[in-house]
């Protein structure tokens, strides 16, 4: 460990080089030496060094005049002064200036040894802390946000504007489209990114459950409760909480919900201790949240409290155009992860997946690529390998066009062009509805 940590020694007296070089050898550091502060800028100029001890009285340049050299040559390493002549001033001027330490001479072996082993261990977490800043800082591309179509563009521009700020965000789009990785990209790209993302599938849980979830709960607050438990937005203290299928909570949780991002305090189930969290909250829906809130089904207050930014996902069957891009994605993802070579697909099935209306979404898409490279055996994908052979039409793409247009005026005629009814049994939000009516032209008879 201690060979990785380089230390040069500067200062005019050879005995004195002499004596820390033999001590710091002992101790295992790669050690360098220089006479004079001239000699050791320009070993610094060529090399970092980890640790510097200069003595402060030096013929020509003193030991403040070099670290400051130093410091303008945009290197940091750990400077400790050496002096015989000590002053409580010229401490603090040396501190004040960025100097790790100041020691007198005659030094105590031990005393120092224990001084460079403490900054050689700063130098090492100093270290960790950069190279997890590194890989927290790769997550900000966010491989998995994949498109080139101009919808997809739109997204990835809302991500990147709201990313540094604190606001409220809800996530629309149906299931599958990919609104979890949307809410990763922004917290990997805030000022939060160091801390927590923690996420909550409401939709997964009961209200009581949701409660301890959120909320956390005392020893002996209800059966089984045998611990105290910290709550998921006491976890997300200084990040993200992503709450998931917002829109099936219900009326007493809309109730907790909204105090909590108002006041951004809490109590835990059983409890009686007010505690502070400081989060940031991005909510995502498949469901219409407006139309929601106009049959009663959702608190206006809650919902405008949370829709400061409402960033909206295209269904996959809008953005036909990624779908090449993501179906190469996921081949070289599964491909890797199933230790085998990496295959292509055929251009006629590439056709065919196009033509698919994927309800599914990019979810499906996906489970559809790793079906494929499970079972299928050549080096190309085929369409014997997809599970949709039979849920496409042998003739073209304007078939299933013209299906969709059929399949929506049935619906809007149905419930008497009811923009939010229809869009709800569509499984869509009200605006690609509109944008879907625009698109074929549909009109009420």
């Amino acid at each position: 460990m201690n060979t990785q940590i380089s230390i040069l020694i500067v200062d005019d007296e050879e005995s004195v080089r002499d004596s820390l070089y033999n001590w710091f050898i002992d101790d295992g550091y790669n050690v360098e030496t220089a006479e004079n502060a001239k000699v050791a800028l320009s070993l610094v100029e060529a090399k970092d060094y980890d640790i510097i001890l200069a003595d402060i009285k030096m013929p020509g340049m003193d030991g403040m005049e070099m670290h400051r050299r130093i410091r303008a040559l945009n290197k940091e390493p750990v400077f400790i002064i050496m002096t015989a002549f000590a002053s409580v001033d010229t401490a603090v001027q040396a501190l004040k200036d960025g100097a790790y330490d100041y020691v007198t001479k005659p030094f105590d072996p031990d005393d120092l040894s224990h001084l460079i082993r403490n900054a050689a261990t700063q130098i090492s977490l100093k270290a960790e802390n950069e190279s997890l800043k590194e890989r927290i800082t790769s997550l900000e591309d966010v491989d998995d946000l994949i498109g080139e179509s101009e919808a997809m563009k739109t997204v990835l521009k809302e991500v990147e504007s709201v990313a540094h700020s604190n606001s409220s965000i809800i996530i629309t789009g149906e299931s599958g489209t990919g609104k979890e990785l949307v809410a990763r990209a922004i917290h990997a790209n805030s000022t939060r990114k160091y801390f927590p993302l923690v996420t909550v599938h409401c939709g997964a849980l009961t209200e009581s459950l949701l409660e301890s979830e959120l909320f956390g709960h005392e020893k002996g607050a209800f059966t089984g409760a045998t611990f105290n438990r910290k709550g998921r937005f006491e976890m997300a203290d200084g990040g993200t909480i992503f709450l998931d299928e917002i829109a099936t909570i219900s009326s007493k949780m809309q109730i907790e919900l909204l105090r909590v991002l108002e006041s951004k305090t809490f109590v835990r189930v059983g409890g009686n201790k007010e505690i502070s969290s400081d989060f940031r909250v991005i909510c995502a829906s498949n469901k219409d949240l407006k139309s929601m809130v106009e049959n009663g089904e959702f608190r206006e207050d809650l919902f405008y409290r949370l829709n400061v930014v409402n960033i909206a996902i295209p269904p996959l069957r809008e953005r036909v155009e990624d779908i090449p891009l993501l179906v190469q994605h996921f081949i070289r993802q599964y491909c890797t992860s199933m230790s085998k070579d990496i295959i292509s697909i055929d251009d006629a099935t590439m056709g065919q997946i196009k033509q698919f209306e994927f309800p599914g979404n990019v979810r499906e898409l996906e489970n559809m690529i790793e079906r494929a490279i499970v079972v299928g055996n050549g080096k190309k994908i085929k369409l014997k390998d997809l599970p949709i052979e039979r849920d496409i039409p042998n003739n073209s793409i304007e078939s299933l066009t013209e299906l969709e247009k059929k399949h929506i005026q049935q619906i809007l005629t149905k419930y008497n062009w009811n923009i939010s009814r229809s869009a709800k049994a569509l499984n869509v939000d009200r605006v690609t509805l509109y944008n879907k009516i625009k698109k074929f032209g549909l009109e009420k008879d």
